[in-house]
């Protein structure tokens, strides 16, 4: 009898077990859907998998969570599928950023009010900017808490998004067309110069664009995340504690995961998905996989290159149209700890006057292990330096590992200028560049951080969960409300949502 009910269980079959597909599989078995998951990778978590070095743990992309606090996305989550949280620290403060020439960093600390002191001791002049921050980013908290649809494709989801309306989430209706640049100078902060500098190292973290270019609405949210009662944490172990925890999860409400198996094209028949054709890596053994749900945890250009010709050209066409983006280089080093100066932070972000090869600003950031967080041995710690680059150099240039080099004596040449790295005190160091993603993650061109957060492609004016291909659902970073473990969490949630009902 209960094979019966098995059988009756409506089939969801999951592309991609980045932090999005694990959630959206996990909780749809653990609501009644049979589910497989498949991923071309050897270990889940996609950006926020890691991997091991002679005896240390580096994180591939994502160091950093948010959404563990009580009512945040991951804690709801976890209550749903009866799991425990991973042990985490808060981030205090949540990054240290260092300007040009300068040797005191801006702390963005997790106390609002330490943060509020520091922010006018460093930015004079700038607390209306700020205010007109907070007062949107509580609207827009209070709405994104009530679960609305971004953006809406039917009847259903348009309910649920004029359900998460309420007088008070009105204010940010008349800044839905402003960028973070409009509001600078709205609040006469048009020409701070060294304002604009730190926003736009902030912003291209969380938005992948600079300060002129992110929308308001989103920068709100990016910019004020890191205070309580939310708050930025750092895992104990490793970022793939996540991942583990929702395999478990996954497999106890007797959902499969099969690693090493590339999805090479998804079905539509009548406008509909209706199964994914499947590559088992090891053996080559090709076959076809029937679904009643098809979820993509994939990028936008992913997604247009699995269905083929099936793909509607209105889609294909937005998606062809997206402003190039970014790639990333990371550098993992493991150190003895001598060579972290006393008192560093958790994350730090650099950006320097010297033109260099390293990357889109000349930035970095940076994430360093602390004593017994599990990813370095006694004694000893990790350094993860990343930089934004153009994914394009590095499909095109005729030297790959000339420029691989070029980049890493770079960025290890300005790490040097704040950490003491000398040969006797590097005991490992490796580095990935957008080709590196594109192989282990599977990502088009290695690209990282989906959709830059700009007034064309954010929240309401961005890539929808349900796509114009019944029964086809959209999960990760291409979709509002955007980049990191929590957005890909939640737009997870919209789509186990979505299939639901």
């Amino acid at each position: 009898m209960s094979n019966i009910v098995k059988q009756n269980k409506p089939r969801v079959v999951v592309i991609g077990a980045g932090i999005g597909g694990l959630t959206a599989g996990a909780l749809l078995a653990h609501r009644g859907y049979s589910v497989l998951i498949l991923d071309q990778a050897l270990v889940p978590g996609g950006c926020a998998s890691t991997f091991k070095r002679q005896g240390f743990t580096f994180d591939v992309g994502a160091t950093q969570v948010a959404g563990l606090e009580p009512g945040g996305i991951h804690h709801r989550i976890f209550s749903e599928l009866e799991i425990d949280l991973p042990d985490a620290t808060p981030c205090d403060p949540a990054c240290a950023v260092y300007l040009p020439g300068e040797n005191t960093p801006i702390n963005v600390w997790r106390d609002p009010e330490k943060w509020q002191e520091e922010r006018q001791r460093q930015f004079p002049g700038s607390e209306p900017f700020w205010q007109l921050m907070a007062t949107l980013f509580d609207a827009s908290w209070e709405f994104q808490g009530r679960d609305p649809v971004l953006p809406p494709r039917n009847l259903w989801d348009l309910w649920q998004l004029t359900q998460a309306v309420r007088p008070s989430t009105l204010v940010t209706v008349p800044f839905t067309l402003f960028t973070v640049g409009d509001a600078l100078r709205l609040c006469g902060l048009g020409n701070d110069h060294r304002l604009r500098t730190f926003l736009d190292l902030q912003l291209k973290l969380y938005s992948q664009v600079n300060a002129e270019e992110t929308a308001l609405l989103y920068a709100a949210t990016a910019l004020s995340v890191s205070q309580l009662p939310q708050g930025l944490f750092h895992l104990e172990g490793s970022m793939q504690v996540l991942s583990d925890r929702l395999v478990e999860a996954l497999e106890r409400d007797g959902g499969k995961l099969l690693m090493r198996h590339t999805v090479e094209q998804i079905k539509v028949e009548n406008g509909k998905a209706s199964a994914v054709v499947i590559r088992n890596q090891k053996t080559g053994e090709v076959w076809t996989e029937t679904a009643d749900h098809v979820v993509a945890n994939v990028t936008v250009q992913n997604l247009v290159q699995l269905l083929g010709d099936k793909v509607p050209s209105g889609y294909k066409q937005r998606v062809n149209k997206l402003p190039q983006a970014s790639g990333a280089f990371v550098v993992y080093l493991g150190v003895d700890a001598s060579a972290i100066p006393p008192e560093c932070p958790p994350h730090l972000q650099f950006l320097y006057d010297a033109d260099g090869p390293i990357g889109e600003n000349n930035s970095l950031f940076v994430s360093v292990s602390h004593a017994g967080d599990g990813r370095a041995p006694a004694g000893q710690a990790t350094i993860i330096a990343s930089s934004f680059v153009d994914p394009q150099q590095w499909w095109s240039t005729e030297d790959y590992p000339g420029l691989k080099q070029k980049f890493t004596q770079e960025a290890i040449a300005k790490l040097a200028q704040y950490f003491y790295l000398k040969p006797e005190t590097i005991i490992y160091q490796e580095a990935a560049t957008p080709r590196t993603f594109a192989h282990y993650t599977g990502r088009d061109r290695g690209i990282v951080g989906g959709i830059g957060q700009r007034i064309p492609t954010f929240g309401p004016f961005g890539f929808a969960n349900r796509t114009p291909i019944d029964h086809l659902w959209l999960v990760g970073d291409s979709t509002h409300p955007g980049e990191g473990t929590a957005g890909v969490s939640y737009s997870a949630l919209t789509v186990v949502r979505q299939i639901s009902h």
